[in-house]
């Protein structure tokens, strides 16, 4: 897909833990000598029909990229990406804003207690309560200490106050220099015009200078070396005791050695990818742990490349037990190398991930060549897979020990080893809010009177800068006139397979590859059995079927198919709140000539599943919670929006039970048990409600013109062959309505059904929770109940969302608040969810959702203000979609193209008017039902008021 793309990427090596280069990233993005208005980045994400605007900071180079259909929207934004990095304000409010300040509790008190506050602050502080981060960091700290690999680029939160406003605008003036940059651009717009205007707007305003940034190799050791760290507590941990982690690490070549590198990454794959991996078979089936470590793998994005391995979840006296078994797999491989399957396997996924067509190409591009193109390697050679892979296959064909010789010579004989342990301290989160106060003492005893009257003198001043209307008619900006007023309809027939379930066919130029969706309902399921719904779907294809063991599944699965994944499902309706439709979701694709290999495999899973190997199910419970675990601390204002919808939606309720922090603690008490047998036992029992042709609701295949004919006959002969309940099965709850998909109806007639579930004496109710994390930072959600897809008032609804989140709640959550995130959106679910993430405030976060509602009830924005949340809206709505996607919407929600573009509509009419009554008539004070919730530490405040529920 030729989906254009522009980005600017610069090599910032920084020599200490300030964060420089991750607080230069935001600040330059504050504000630049042609668009001086503040934050035109966050301003431009509403001026424009950008399908990606971001900016990343990486261990040793900052990335600014960006996407947009829109020729004239290009321009646009690579103007402002232009100015913004190579002419920035750099003002010193900025600096405080983003990166680190001191402030009042009540900025408008002298005499208050001082605080550090920052975005840039904030956001490290919530990276590093995730201790898998906290691990990652310190491994490459400690296995490349020469230069730039030994700090944080991202910032330590005890160093980031060090950092001075002096040090930034210094780092800029010697990083941010077209003799340190390099521009990538992708997609079907005019190359020149880019050239052009990057020549003019930046590169013909500079003198070439020699750039001083190059990263020196890494000294090699001459023997091994070894650290332990500690962290955080896991809460969630599924036994207390074995909460350590370890790795062993080895340094290896260049990454500018293309094709050494690629040989490396596959040869990490072959290591530790899947069941049948020497590193999985014995580290994973050990039992000694729950998961592999953190960063497991080949590591391309420094300097000189590395591979680690290892186990978290481990009992400390394990640690020399890991090691051993290391060490010993190592020799293993030497000695006896890889199937020649494992091999094949694995070139087929290369082959089959250079066909799959993604939406975000070009910054899959952008990203995979940053950190060679970044040492000065070749861009264009990393590109040539085809050439690589063909260089790869002709070394095995000449040494058929090629493999082993690299094993021998980069970890057997590799003395540059970092042997790395972690494990928990009770106080951790203490002692580092101790560090913290001590870093905010020193400060504060180090100020005289003045000093400390020109910081309340300052802090008011950004106070004053932030509260005040911004002039943002300096920036360029797309009208509402420039969005299609249509968009093209996506063509899709429905016929029946084997005379009863429909199949939907979507003819896509998939580049040959073909796409396999089957949907079946969970209508039948006690109530019971819901909660291990996940998990079913999580071990399905991974315990065997058929006459196939798991391993050989694995290997038939990597051999024939891009992979084979079951998903729980609950989808709304989209005309009625209280009706939804409860199913699981199989997906897989595979190149066109395996298409009668993948439904083969499919036809084994559904008829003849394993549910026997205990010990293999042991090991996929204790990854599965291990990674949940993991999750959260990236994923915290999910898992808050969830608790806090749970209670105003029947729909809520069943999404909390598949995907919240229920299902979460569900699985650790399952990975405790000493006796799993009960739990495995259930899933036959799962098996018989979804795997049968009498819940299956509807099927789907995306494909080229020419292989339909194919696919129609596989996925008839799918069907055939799946068993039949000898009596009709009644559905657990009583009112099941069926609905017919509109649209996309057959030669014949036929239609898709979906049989969806209804509530009709459903009544929401608020609930307050307080979800206790040991956290330092909180994230926050609070979610309405308002109106379905259809209805006209949820047009208006999401464009409030988007409006209130522009023009508001950053201002108050991220720049006042010093959170990394925030705002408000509008689910197709009909909930309005107000969030905030890696946030140091809860209650106060919660009033500024309160102000937020009470501003836009006072209508106190402009037309252009109305303008720009459209476009942002509609950047979203009109994103691409793969081909492998097309049609997706219509199979799962029974969205038609009709009711897609009256919805279109609906967001083009939307009023003033209608903007400040639907935000009265459903935000207001006892207007709908809302429910809380806060994922973060304890709280005082909460735990004294009676109407909150701590957990």
């Amino acid at each position: 897909m030729d989906l254009p793309l522009n980005s600017v990427q610069f090599r910032t090596t920084p020599m200490d833990s300030t964060g420089v280069p991750h607080v230069l990233e935001h600040t330059v993005l504050c504000g630049s000598q042609k668009y001086p208005c503040r934050d035109p980045f966050f301003r431009m994400l509403n001026r424009s029909l950008s399908t990606f605007m971001n900016a990343f900071t990486a261990s040793d180079y900052t990335l600014y990229p960006f996407s947009t259909q829109n020729a004239k929207d290009f321009q646009n934004l690579l103007s402002v990406y232009l100015d913004a990095t190579f002419f920035p304000c750099l003002r010193e409010l900025d600096f405080w804003q983003e990166g680190w300040r001191l402030e009042h509790t009540n900025p408008s008190d002298p005499q208050t207690p001082l605080i550090f506050k920052g975005v840039v602050f904030n956001e490290m502080k919530g990276a590093f309560t995730d201790n898998e981060r906290i691990f990652s960091q310190s491994l490459q700290n400690k296995l490349l200490p020469d230069h730039t690999y030994s700090v944080i680029s991202g910032g330590d939160p005890l160093c980031i106050p060090e950092l001075t406003w002096e040090q930034l605008k210094q780092f800029h003036a010697t990083h941010y220099h077209p003799s340190n940059a390099r521009f990538f651009t992708y997609g079907n717009f005019e190359l020149e015009q880019h050239l052009k205007q990057i020549h003019e707007e930046a590169l013909s305003k500079f003198q070439k200078i020699e750039a001083s940034t190059m990263v020196p190799a890494q000294q090699p050791w001459d023997k091994p070396r070894e650290f332990q760290i500690t962290c955080g507590p896991d809460s969630l941990a599924t036994d207390a005791s074995k909460q350590t982690t370890i790795s062993v690490s080895f340094l290896l070549p260049d990454i500018t050695d293309t094709f050494e590198a690629f040989t490396l990454s596959l040869l990490s794959s072959l290591l530790i990818s899947g069941p049948n991996s020497p590193f999985y078979k014995a580290l994973i089936e050990s039992g000694v742990g729950t998961d592999f470590s953190p960063d497991v793998g080949y590591n391309g994005n420094t300097r000189e490349a590395y591979f680690s391995v290892g186990l978290q979840g481990i009992a400390e006296k394990d640690v020399q037990t890991v090691r051993g078994l290391v060490d010993k797999t190592i020799d293993g491989v030497v000695e006896k190398g890889f199937e020649n399957e494992q091999i094949e396997a694995l070139l087929h996924k290369i082959e089959i991930q250079m066909k799959h067509q993604t939406t975000n190409f070009g910054l899959t591009l952008t990203s995979y060549i940053a950190s060679c193109w970044n040492h000065d390697g070749d861009p264009v050679e990393l590109l040539q897979m085809g050439s690589q892979l063909a260089k790869f296959r002709q070394c095995l064909k000449e040494n058929p020990k090629f493999l082993q010789e690299k094993v021998k010579q980069y970890f057997k004989d590799n003395q540059h080893k970092l042997i790395l342990s972690m494990k928990p301290d009770d106080k951790y989160y203490e002692k580092q809010s101790q560090m913290e106060t001590e870093k905010l003492d020193q400060k504060v005893n180090s100020l005289s009177q003045e000093e400390k009257q020109q910081i309340y003198e300052k802090g008011l001043e950004l106070r004053d800068q932030q509260s005040k209307p911004q002039d943002a008619s300096c920036l360029p900006a797309l009208k509402v006139s420039d969005i299609e007023p249509t968009t093209p309809f996506t063509e899709v027939e429905v016929s029946l397979a084997a005379g009863e379930i429909p199949v939907q066919y979507c003819a896509q130029p998939t580049n040959g590859v073909v796409y396999f969706r089957a949907f079946s309902n969970l209508n039948t399921l006690s109530e019971e059995l819901k909660p291990y719904v996940p998990l079913f779907c999580n071990v399905l294809t991974k315990l065997g079927c058929g006459n196939l063991n798991y391993r050989e599944q694995a290997q038939q699965i990597e051999l024939k198919t891009g992979g084979m994944t079951v998903s729980p499902q609950v989808l709304p309706d989209e005309s009625h709140l209280d009706t939804y439709e409860q199913g699981v979701l199989f997906s897989s694709l595979c190149l066109d000539r395996n298409l009668p290999d993948m439904m083969h495999l499919w036809t084994e899973i559904f008829n003849h599943p394993s549910f026997e190997e205990e010990e293999h199910f042991k090991v996929l419970v204790k990854m599965t919670a291990q990674e949940l675990s993991n999750g959260i601390p990236d994923s915290g204002h999910v898992y808050a929006s969830l608790r806090a919808s749970k209670t105003l939606t029947p729909l809520g309720d069943l999404q909390e039970t598949f995907g919240g922090l229920d299902q979460v603690r569900l699985m650790k008490r399952i990975a405790e048990m000493t006796d799993i047998t009960p739990v495995l036992k259930m899933l036959p029992r799962i098996k018989k409600h979804l795997l049968k042709c009498d819940n299956l609701s509807r099927c789907s295949v995306n494909a080229t013109p020419h292989q339909m004919s194919q696919a129609e006959k596989e996925v008839e002969h799918f069907i055939r062959s799946l068993p039949r309940s000898k009596k009709e099965r009644k559905p657990v709850r009583p009112h099941v309505i069926e609905k017919p998909v509109p649209s996309g109806s057959g030669a014949d007639g036929s239609q898709m059904i979906r049989k969806l579930i209804t509530e009709p004496t459903f009544k929401p109710w608020q609930m307050k929770t307080h979800l206790l994390m040991p956290f330092p930072v909180n994230y926050v959600g609070k979610c309405v109940r308002t109106v379905p897809y259809s209805h006209p008032d949820h047009a208006s609804l999401k464009i409030l969302a988007r409006l209130m989140t522009a023009k508001f709640l950053h201002t108050e959550i991220r720049e006042k608040g010093g959170a990394y995130g925030g705002g408000a959106k509008l689910g197709y679910n009909g909930i309005f969810t107000f969030y905030s993430y890696r946030d140091p405030n809860s209650i106060e976060t919660l009033q500024s959702f309160e102000k937020a509602v009470d501003w836009a009830k006072s209508g106190n924005f402009t037309q252009q203000d109305i303008d720009e949340a459209k476009l942002s809206i509609f950047s979203a709505v009109d994103a691409p979609v793969a081909p492998s996607d097309k049609g997706l919407e219509h199979f799962l929600y029974g969205l038609s193209s009709e009711m897609k573009q009256t919805h279109r509509e609906q967001l083009f009419a939307v009023s003033r008017d209608g903007l400040t009554a639907v935000s009265d008539k459903y935000l207001g004070v006892g207007k709908s039902t809302h429910g809380l919730a806060v994922v973060g530490p304890e709280n005082e405040k909460i735990s004294k008021d009676p109407s909150w529920i701590v957990k």
